[in-house]
């Protein structure tokens, strides 16, 4: 490195200006002739070590279950040999696309589809609105205590799915539950099994778990606001509600497209809920929803059974929550841009 300092150029008191030719010092001691030097060499192994674990289980419970589905998707289970009294020998017999064309033209399959999305659509909107809402609320200087209000929010969350499903089946429950009986006290018979209502209990249940879990997402995008825009609002007089409008709301749009996303994907896997409550209302199917069909279906319950068409079910469904989160984030960018 050939560095040349220019007595032609002014300079200030303690200042070089250097013009160099190649590389610099810090540079070249990291490369050489365009090859990593064994220091860096070292930096880089010490961090693939430290992922080693995080990749090696990734593939273990991700990657390797994800390519073993998409494999027995393309096979059934039929049974072999026999003779006139019964007999043989169950195998799996290669069947090409079989059992994505058994889940496509399947009309109980597009039944609970039907179902999931009207799920959808009516309790995605009251969860988001509502977890905004709370999110607001605990960020505005109404509310004391913050923390004792954000982790009373944040506990259902913790509570695992189907542990909560079973809380709700028993406040469903119109011979024991508190709920049904004080209703009937007022003269209000309610049954939350019924036919026109089940779905709207099953909306309630997952209502009462995630909301708490958005508003933190909506709370962490409210708190990353800079105070600068609050007090710039103020000193031009903007009240509580124009801060709120003007401000709060357009930060936290990311934040809204992050949640709409996660709901969209967890509500069509819908299944917790209405596996529970079937327990309690045998009106509900083993195909009231496409993931309640293919457990079933892989239970030898439902025909044709085996791993193969409830992988194949599996499948269409992650593709098509897949599809509607594009749709939804294609959507949202068009609206932002607009």
């Amino acid at each position: 490195m050939a560095t040349v300092i220019s007595s032609a150029t002014p300079t200030k008191p303690g200042v070089l200006v250097r013009a160099t030719e190649g590389e610099t010092g810090a540079t070249k001691g990291k490369r050489t002739k365009g090859r990593l030097s064994p220091a860096a060499r070292r930096e880089e192994r010490t961090g693939w070590l430290f992922m080693l674990p995080f990749v090696l289980l990734f593939l273990l419970v991700f990657i390797v279950p994800i390519l073993y589905a998409v494999y027995s998707s393309f096979f059934q289970q039929v049974a072999t040999g026999g003779g006139a009294y019964g007999g043989g020998e169950i195998v799996n017999r290669f069947v090409g696309l079989e059992n994505f064309k058994y889940v496509i033209t399947s009309g109980t399959f597009w039944a609970g589809m039907g179902r999931v999305l009207l799920y959808t659509l009516i309790q995605v909107p009251i969860m988001i609105i509502s977890a905004l809402a709370l999110a607001m609320l605990l960020d505005s200087l109404i509310v004391k205590h913050v923390a004792g209000f954000r982790l009373g929010y944040f506990l259902p969350y913790a509570i695992p799915g189907v542990i909560a499903s079973i809380i709700w089946v028993y406040l469903y429950n119109g011979q024991i539950s508190p709920i049904v009986k004080g209703l009937a006290a007022l003269g209000i018979n309610v049954d939350f099994f019924a036919s026109n209502v089940v779905l709207a209990s099953m909306v309630n249940i997952t209502t009462w778990t995630f909301t708490g879990y958005n508003m933190l997402i909506f709370l962490s995008a409210l708190q990353a606001i800079p105070h600068e825009l609050y007090e710039a609002a103020r000193i031009d007089g903007a009240n509580g509600w124009q801060v709120a409008t003007k401000i709060k709301l357009p930060n936290v749009r990311g934040a809204a497209l992050l949640a709409m996303l996660l709901s969209i994907v967890g509500t069509i896997q819908l299944f917790n809920e209405p596996q529970v409550m079937q327990t309690a209302d045998p009106a509900i199917s083993s195909s009231y929803t496409p993931m309640m069909m293919a457990f079933n279906t892989s239970r030898g319950f439902l025909t044709p059974k085996g791993d193969g068409p409830a992988n194949a079910i599996a499948i269409v469904m992650a593709i098509i929550a897949g599809l509607l989160a594009m749709i939804y984030a294609f959507a949202e960018r068009k609206v932002n841009e607009s």
